[in-house]
């Protein structure tokens, strides 16, 4: 974290990787919103759906726009790398969506706010989903940096 604070580059990288992730949390909520409103899928497939499709587009910004000098590296083995760090964030975000909604759906439900009443599962729908993307996201991007766009320099 000391090098990326410290370092020009690696701020740039940091805050372009967090564009690239603002842009995959936004067709992550798009897509698990109309799987769980339309189609009525349950969050922890909905969410797992999304994330795969914020995943891809993830992959494709950060290798093309976050890490240009990445193109070098085989694109399969990055992507498999890349997915590999993922998966285990999807691991880290399941269990995150599957215990704090029903506690936040619970809680907000008993709330007597009126803004609340009928929409406390959309509610906490999106903001467990907001929550679980950020711890994801932090593991991502370190994971990512130090192993999977690890060939490229820090000073660069």
């Amino acid at each position: 974290m000391t090098t990326i604070l410290q370092n020009p580059n690696e701020r740039t990288r940091f805050f372009k990787f967090a564009i690239v992730g603002a842009i995959g949390s936004v067709i992550d909520f798009a897509i698990m919103n109309l799987l769980t409103q339309l189609a009525g899928a349950s969050l922890v497939n909905a969410g797992t759906i999304s994330f795969i499709c914020a995943v891809i587009s993830n992959f494709t910004w950060n290798r093309y726009w976050t890490y240009p000098e990445s193109r070098s590296k085989p694109l399969m083995g990055q992507l498999l790398q890349f997915s590999i760090v993922n998966v285990i964030g999807l691991i880290i975000r399941i269990p995150i969506l599957k215990t704090g909604e029903p506690l936040l759906d619970t809680f907000l439900s008993q709330t007597s706010l009126p803004i609340l009443a009928g929409q406390h599962t959309f509610i906490s729908h999106n903001a467990t989903l907001a929550f679980a993307i950020g711890i994801v996201m932090m593991w991502n991007f370190f994971v990512n940096r130090y192993w999977t766009y690890n060939h490229i320099e820090i000073n660069s």
